[in-house]
């Protein structure tokens, strides 16, 4: 079993950064893959960013890349989501996931358990 608690989100202008933080309770953290998923109103979860247990692959939506970086650290069962020059169009509530597989998914629906998720906003 693993509990999962988000935290960071927040309002932020256009162009500024948010760091997503995801404390994580088990013993089996890092033996997970971990992903960062978001929802907006009126659309689908969609996949953000995902991480193996090691950290050595990661992927990333089209959407987001080369603006986020996802990262962890096993010994503090933590995973962070560090999102740069953020558009209106990344707002949403963004949940942090795991998911018992070997590599990283994008479908949400190979991930085992969920957070609360957490609110990003950005104004124009």
């Amino acid at each position: 079993q693993v509990q999962l608690v988000e935290s960071g989100g927040g309002l932020v202008q256009a162009g500024g950064s948010l760091r997503l933080s995801c404390a994580a309770s088990g013993r089996t953290f890092s033996s997970h893959v971990m992903g960062w998923l978001r929802q907006a109103p009126g659309y689908e979860r969609e996949f953000v960013a995902g991480i193996n247990w090691s950290g050595s692959r990661t992927e990333y939506a089209n959407s987001v890349k080369g603006r986020s970086t996802i990262s962890r650290d096993n010994t503090k069962n933590t995973v962070y989501l560090q999102m740069n020059s953020l558009k209106p169009e990344d707002t949403a509530v963004y949940y942090c996931a795991a998911a018992s597989v070997l590599s990283v998914v994008t479908s949400r629906d190979r991930y085992n358990y969920w957070g609360q998720g957490t609110q990003v906003t950005v104004s124009s």
